[in-house]
């Protein structure tokens, strides 16, 4: 009997529309097409997965319940939304017979790798590092965007290398749900459960002979737990700032989260005898987000790290003026302040002569630069006027003229 399958597709895919000739109605397992590809590389999985090649992007097909199969389709859309690292879902076929499960099909990951591959090369020993950074990070990435993950593990993730270090993906989230915020004990739940989950898959390694000999599986995932600890501590812990050097360290702390590849999603100054408490609400950063934020606040076209570093001078200046003020100053008001009391000054200040060698995003975003350096050497806040009369005598002459600036002046 003809098996009539419905398809659900994350648009755009029109890509994937030859999938609809695949033979949906035998079960995955037995499948016979010219369009099956065996992948070296593959993790374990224990449910039947099989790879396809069609107009010329590979797949991963994997069979699961249909309701599992819903599920997952719908975390991983929302993990793509996030900019969370994860495999990217292109659709479930579903209706496939009364007793067959659906499939669900992601596009494959290119250039990944299995924790077992990275082992058995001959430099494994010396990637346990950075397997346990990527993985730990990937986590962390989940719990600030409110994902449970709920089966942590080597296996449930890929792996790319990434200019000598690797970045984690995740690929299995049918144990994950989505809540609006963790729970601290959700968290260390969370963590328990992927210690537990590295320490099996570690020892199942050392058995088979495919761990380096010096490697030890419980040190290794006792360290998955106190890495997680000092990077989630890193991100979201409060700390004591002088008033005097509040916008200077604001900015530092704002400086470290990109650093770690995440922004600032809420910056809140408590008064305290003792100073102001500084707390960061953290989220994780996505590609392109910064820059529209950046315009559609201030009208300003800049680049994506032009534009994070830009929001963060604002995030930092509405900080100071709620202190200063004492109350609320909104998101809007604090970057129109900002516009006009910091960075259109800034940029009206730029010596004529100079102008057209840098544009004026990136003429601010190293003024900023110098302001940090400059400060950290006073040993304070040096302020933007400062920074930016040194900036202007110092730095700016030093760059070269562009061909804008010799347009018209023949």
């Amino acid at each position: 009997m003809l098996v009539r399958v419905r398809f659900v597709f994350t648009p755009p895919a029109e890509e994937a529309a030859g999938l609809l000739t695949l033979p949906w109605n035998e079960p995955l397992e037995t499948w016979d097409d010219e369009r099956l590809v065996e992948i070296r590389q593959r993790g374990i999985s224990r449910h039947v997965v099989r790879f396809v090649s069609d107009g010329g992007v590979l797949y991963a097909l994997k069979a699961i319940s249909e309701r599992l199969a819903r599920r997952e389709y719908r975390l991983l859309r929302e993990l793509g939304d996030l900019g969370v690292p994860a495999v990217e879902v292109v659709g479930i076929a579903v209706d496939l017979g009364p007793d067959a499960d659906a499939v669900l099909v992601t596009r494959f990951l290119t250039f990944a790798t299995t924790y077992r591959a990275v082992f058995s090369s001959p430099r494994g020993g010396r990637s346990t590092d950075k397997l346990l950074d990527a993985l730990v990070e990937l986590l962390v990435r989940l719990h600030l965007s409110g994902f449970f993950w709920g089966d942590c593990s080597l296996s449930n993730a890929l792996f790319r290398y990434d200019a000598g270090t690797l970045e984690a993906y995740l690929v299995d989230t049918e144990t994950s749900e989505r809540h609006p915020e963790l729970t601290r004990g959700q968290r260390e739940y969370d963590i328990e459960l992927a210690v537990e989950r590295v320490y099996g898959e570690l020892l199942d390694l050392e058995a088979g002979d495919l761990l380096p000999p010096e490697i030890d599986p419980l040190e290794v995932a006792e360290e998955l737990e106190r890495r997680y600890n000092r990077l989630w501590d890193e991100l979201t812990h409060e700390e004591l700032i002088p008033l005097d050097e509040q916008r200077f360290r604001i900015a530092e702390r704002l400086r470290r989260l990109n650093e770690l590849g995440f922004g600032a999603e809420e910056v809140e100054l408590v008064s305290t005898p003792e100073g102001s408490r500084l707390k960061v609400r953290t989220r994780v950063a996505e590609s392109g987000d910064d820059s529209r934020k950046l315009f559609m606040h201030t009208g300003i076209d800049a680049g994506e790290n032009q534009a994070r570093r830009l929001l963060n001078d604002i995030a930092s200046f509405r900080a100071y003026l709620e202190q200063k003020e004492r109350r609320p100053v909104s998101e809007i008001v604090a970057a129109s302040r900002w516009l006009s009391e910091v960075y259109d000054p800034v940029v009206a200040a730029i010596p004529d002569s100079l102008r057209g060698r840098l544009a004026p995003a990136e003429v601010f975003h190293e003024i900023l630069e110098h302001r940090w350096f400059m400060s950290e050497q006073a040993g304070r806040d040096v302020g933007t006027t400062a920074a930016a009369r040194s900036y202007f005598h110092r730095v700016l002459p030093q760059v070269p003229e562009t061909l804008d600036e010799g347009i018209g002046s023949g």
